[in-house]
């Protein structure tokens, strides 16, 4: 018979392979405990000591009443095409929240200028939280250029996302991605639900129509719970 410490070894290692082959794909729910106990006869106590070092690699994630399921990694694409946060949120089965704090428009202030890379004209400035089933999620403030999408001064974002809105109604040709590490300020601190000095995942995103520059945006992630991700090949 194994020894204990081999048998969770063989556990992780097994569910670990068939993740990082694909077999298994995010979102998808991996076999029960007693199904898992069944397979490698091993004890309840051997099946969770290696679930729970696949929780702590970020591999699984464990939902109360749902099971265990492959992880799905919050900003998987952000670094190779423009997210939608809240199809993001609902792909990995939890419930989504948008909550709108500031929406002010406002004539371009030398601030907005230089961020929307533009001579001058109104702006929509939005300011919102993203929830994943009751969490704080990512905090994101946006400039709208209102001479490139003069239709989004009309739309409610109290309601409507507005990454979500633009992806749908107004066509880009070009994008360009900015990610850092940042400490977290006073707002971040309260808008994420994170402790004083915590880092931050900071992805800013500029996007334009030829050479009309559409948006700016800036969505803040606690630093502990997200990872960017990207697969390729030679």
């Amino acid at each position: 018979m194994k020894p204990t410490g081999a048998i969770h070894a063989q556990i992780r290692n097994d569910i670990e392979a068939r993740i990082m082959s694909g077999e298994w794909e995010p979102g998808q729910r991996i076999p029960y405990e007693h199904q898992l106990m069944a397979t490698y006869g091993c004890s309840r106590m051997t099946v969770n000591r290696a679930l729970r070092s696949l929780v702590q690699a970020g591999l699984i994630e464990s939902r109360k009443r749902a099971g265990t399921f492959v992880s799905h990694p919050r900003i998987h694409r952000a670094a190779l095409e423009i997210p939608d946060i809240r199809d993001e949120v609902t792909g990995q089965g939890e419930s989504y929240r948008l909550y709108l704090d500031r929406r002010e428009i406002r004539a371009a202030t030398e601030e907005d200028r230089r961020l929307l890379q533009i001579d001058g004209g109104d702006v929509l400035a939005l300011e919102c939280r993203h929830h994943a089933s009751g969490r704080p999620y990512a905090l994101e403030r946006r400039l709208i250029n209102l001479s490139a999408v003069p239709d989004a001064a009309d739309v409610d974002f109290a309601s409507e996302p507005p990454g979500s809105w633009l992806l749908a109604h107004v066509p880009w040709t070009e994008a360009e991605h900015r990610i850092t590490a940042v400490n977290a300020g006073a707002k971040e601190l309260v808008a994420l639900g994170i402790s004083a000095g915590a880092a931050c995942m900071s992805l800013e995103r500029w996007t334009w129509r030829g050479e009309e520059r559409i948006t700016y945006a800036r969505q803040d992630y606690p630093g502990d719970r997200y990872a960017l991700v990207a697969r390729f090949r030679p």
